[in-house]
């Protein structure tokens, strides 16, 4: 084989040179936005949860993050990560987080350029990497089965009044959550609560099937996850109150890829011109502009 400066490359040596870069590539540190141009691939790092990464090829995160690698003129490629993993596989650090405080361990490789699938912006997050505009809001709700002595608390007006009132009703009682996500009991003082908190060993989508199986009588949940439930579980589960204020989920970036963060949240406010999101968002939350009529205002 003759490459056009003259020098011949024999085709084993070029094709182990050519599998060579791609490896590189597919491997690379997060690079910021020259890099995932020239390597032609954005790598969304994802975890199925709820209906922004349903596990079977779409989701709302899943369309918006295609419509941005095209609008980027390069390949879209969905990586599956887990909760435990999910940010060490962006910044290629193992992490420790306990509440509100992390630490930086031992060198991982880096499998992605951004994470989205319903990823909630908290404190500890912040530390280690940077988030784009907000894509969905969240909170964190108290749900139980419909058969729960609790009954939902009515809304006072003030955020956290109502967060001590349900967090009142707790002592005692048996709580799901999950560590390492945005359902860790110790961002939320659960145990300081009096109540028995179960740290569940499954994953998020799995929480309210538990306490419908019987394995506590009510779990901590997410609005987006939250409102899913409530749908595919009509008549069979009740949300108590709130125990964290109002929270917004979005896209996290290595601290180094400003620029690849920059492009996203041009590309989100065009969609949000354009109709895309909108559309998008109707598509897997329906019911969420009505349930969050003051967020999707002006959007």
């Amino acid at each position: 084989m003759h490459e056009p400066n003259g020098i011949r490359i024999h085709a084993p040596a070029f094709h182990a040179v050519l599998a060579w870069a791609l490896l590189l590539c597919a491997t690379a540190l997060a690079g910021d936005l020259p890099e995932v141009k020239k390597c032609g691939v954005l790598r969304h790092l994802g975890i199925p949860y709820a209906n922004f990464v349903t596990g079977d090829g779409d989701g709302m995160d899943v369309e918006l993050l295609r419509l941005f690698a095209r609008s980027l003129g390069v390949r879209y490629e969905y990586v599956k990560t887990s909760w435990d993993t999910a940010v060490e596989d962006l910044i290629g650090r193992k992490v420790e987080a306990k509440g509100g405080t992390v630490e930086l361990l031992s060198a991982t490789p880096v499998k992605g350029d951004l994470i989205a699938n319903g990823f909630t912006v908290l404190p500890w997050r912040r530390k280690v990497v940077d988030f784009s505009d907000s894509t969905f809001p969240s909170q964190i709700w108290l749900v139980a089965r419909a058969d729960s002595k609790l009954n939902p608390i009515k809304p006072s007006g003030a955020i956290d009044r109502d967060i001590q009132r349900v967090k009142g009703l707790l002592k005692g009682r048996r709580v799901l959550a999950l560590k390492r996500t945005c359902l860790d009991p110790d961002l939320y003082g659960l145990y300081a609560t009096g109540a028995e908190v179960i740290c569940f060993n499954g994953n998020l989508n799995e929480l309210a099937p538990a306490i419908l199986n019987g394995e506590a009588e009510m779990t901590i949940l997410d609005v987006p996850d939250a409102l899913v439930a409530l749908e595919k579980w009509a008549g069979k589960i009740k949300v108590i109150g709130p125990v964290s204020p109002p929270q917004v989920m979005a896209v996290a970036f290595p601290q180094t890829s400003v620029e690849l963060r920059e492009a996203f949240n041009r590309f989100l406010a065009q969609s949000r011109r354009d109709g895309s999101y909108e559309r998008i968002v109707r598509k897997y939350y329906p019911t969420a502009f009505a349930s969050f009529p003051e967020y999707f205002k002006g959007r």
